[in-house]
């Protein structure tokens, strides 16, 4: 261990990991902490305090010592989708799955005891650090969340490059960038390896004369270590591959056009469409994972990453100088993981018609998949169905239930062309004995409804789009053939599931008489939750709906039951007061339930909510 000056006022610290010093004075900021011996070695610099420490990336030999940081007071910040991995990774240890376990990331390599942290650092923008102005940069592949951090010093530009690239244009680890376990992914058991040749290749954008790596010696040549590395990796990529990778297409080319003003990300999970106005802006449908090479294994939030690279390409090759809306066909994670980020980083407003939004804004309220993690704050609710200008378009906003219950699609007239936004709704296909065929994405817990594509296939017919594009398939040429082969298939659906499901008895196809919202929630003790509960009655003819809060141990609710008429089909709303005792200990998840009968028939404890008492 010691120190070795890698710059002007730059200084490296030898532990288990390369810790940086930035000095100004007598106060610095460092990135990574390695040990945190360095804390016990600042004079020797001429450093009395430490103003805050970067982090690149969650690895233990990065940040275990971060409590020491704590205990002095120094600012922490750590990359946005590794945050739960380093002050909540006691969570994270609880509930990691080990049985059965196909994610092999090295999420385990983390914090052994969570430390607070002081924020997140901003990906893409500049911030000041102490007396330093510093960029974070997104540098997936040695982790998923990994960052990198650009600092301009006495005319020099240096990189805090992390793990990313060793110091003589290797790799510190493979093993690291095997984020999912093998499997039909063109990239499986590579995605890590790919996301380096293409952070690499975006870092030499940024004209650094240095890189600096968490291991390794510094590079003074970055472009000769990255054209050392980038041809091996790019062979390990196609020793696995049927057909050789193109990064530079990725990065260069990933719009394609469907109409001269309107264009395809063809690097995103899932698809995202670039509407252009003749006026600069563009209008963004969907913007999910932007510049994927497979999506890493499990679903937590250091699991899924959003990053922009293809809006730079946007301006770069089409002339867009603002991405003014970003509008969602529904809202799953893959459609609207990066929206949030387009607003910090562009100043986008997300547009969103009203059933969407409500998930959008309050995900925790709902008992959904594919939920993204934090709320979207929506600028801007549209109708349900109608339409709305933006810039020289009108488009039509029309109720798409199927693939979920809380999706639209959108019409618009592009370059001559009908064009109609469908989201999920449906994959065509070709069968060799019946040519073309449609695949019907339906999802139960999605809430899917038994007419719901039948009810698509009319609205197609009405609307007559030229082409319909949708989130994971090539944009469609619709005929009359197709609309016919839409509405048999939808009409086949629904006849399917009548003749499967008890007769004179309606669940609708997700089979469950009742839900509760919000569906988590965090209180006090000696709070009181409001629980609206939304019950059907599944029977031909009206009956009394009866509910019964179902409660933990000295819980009350008020009323104690609540009893309803509903006609045939029809489903009704009830709220409860649900009181938490004083007393009530910490606890995690706590259950809530609603027992549920209609008429003599007794559905039981047909849903159930989650409370955190903390």
């Amino acid at each position: 261990m010691g120190w070795t000056q890698v710059g002007h006022d730059v200084f490296r610290w030898e532990d288990t990991c390369h810790v940086y010093l930035l000095r100004h004075g007598d106060e610095a900021v460092l990135v990574d902490f390695g040990s945190g011996r360095v804390l016990d070695h600042l004079v020797e610099v001429g450093v009395a305090r430490v103003t805050d420490i970067l982090v690149t990336h969650h690895h233990r030999d990065q940040v275990q010592g971060l409590a020491l940081a704590s205990a002095r007071g120094i600012g922490i910040w750590v990359p946005p989708t590794e945050r739960h991995l380093i002050d909540d990774v006691d969570e994270h240890w609880r509930t990691r799955p080990l049985d059965n376990d196909y994610d092999v990331r090295q999420d385990r390599f983390s914090l052994l005891w969570q430390v607070p942290v002081t924020g997140t650092v901003p990906e893409y923008r500049t911030r000041r650090f102490g007396a330093f102005d510093i960029t974070t940069l997104p540098l997936p592949g040695h982790t998923p969340g990994s960052v990198g951090y650009l600092v301009e010093t006495c005319g020099r530009r240096l990189a805090f490059t992390g793990d990313l690239i060793h110091g003589d244009g290797r790799v510190w680890s493979l093993a690291a960038t095997q984020w999912a376990y093998t499997g039909f992914h063109p990239n499986a058991g590579l995605e890590g390896v790919a996301a380096t040749v293409l952070s690499c290749a975006l870092l030499l954008r940024e004209r650094v004369d240095l890189l600096l790596p968490s291991h390794g010696e510094p590079v003074t040549d970055p472009e000769g270590a990255v054209a050392r590395l980038t041809p091996l990796l790019r062979e390990l990529i196609d020793s696995r591959r049927r057909t050789p990778w193109d990064p530079e297409a990725l990065l260069e080319r990933p719009w394609e056009p469907v109409t001269p003003h309107l264009l395809r990300n063809t690097t995103s999970v899932a698809q995202s469409y670039a509407l252009l106005s003749d006026q600069g802006g563009a209008l963004l449908l969907d913007f999910g994972y932007d510049l994927t090479t497979g999506l890493p294994g499990g679903h937590d939030r250091s699991a899924r990453r959003p990053l922009l690279a293809s809006v730079e390409a946007l301006r770069r090759q089409y002339g867009v100088d603002r991405v003014e809306v970003a509008l969602p066909t529904h809202y799953h994670d893959d459609h609207v993981a990066g929206f949030n980020l387009l607003r910090a980083v562009h100043g986008t407003e997300v547009w969103s018609p009203a059933h969407i939004a409500e998930v959008l804004s309050v995900p925790t309220d709902w008992d959904l998949p594919c939920l993204w993690y934090e709320p979207i704050p929506v600028d801007r609710v549209l109708p349900r169905e109608g339409a709305f200008r933006w810039r020289e378009y009108e488009i039509g906003v029309h109720d798409l239930p199927g693939h979920t219950l809380y999706a639209s699609a959108y019409s618009m007239d592009v370059d001559g062309r009908r064009i109609v936004a469908s989201g999920d709704q449906q994959n065509t296909a070709w069968d060799p004995v019946r040519g073309e065929v449609e695949i019907l994405n339906y999802q139960y817990r999605n809430r899917f409804r038994i007419d719901d594509f039948a009810r698509s296939a009319d609205l197609y017919r009405r609307l007559r789009p030229d082409v319909l594009i949708s989130g994971h398939w090539p944009p469609h040429e619709v005929t009359e053939a197709y609309l016919d082969m839409l509405a048999s298939e939808g009409e086949r659906l629904a006849r399917l599931h009548r003749e499967l499901l008890p007769a004179g008895f309606d669940l609708e196809a997700e089979g469950l008489g009742a839900r509760l919202t919000p569906y988590r929630s965090v209180r006090a003790p000696g709070d009181t939750l409001r629980v609206t509960v939304e019950a059907r009655n599944p029977l031909p003819h009206a009956e009394v709906v009866r509910l019964v809060p179902v409660l933990p141990r000295g819980w009350s609710a008020e009323p104690p039951f609540r009893e309803v008429k509903a006609g045939a089909g029809e489903s009704v709303t009830e709220t409860f007061a649900v009181r938490i005792p004083a007393d009530e200990r910490s606890t995690e998840r706590q259950r809530v339930g609603v027992d549920m009968s209609v008429g003599q028939v007794a559905l039981g404890q047909q849903a159930e909510a989650l409370v955190s008492v903390r």
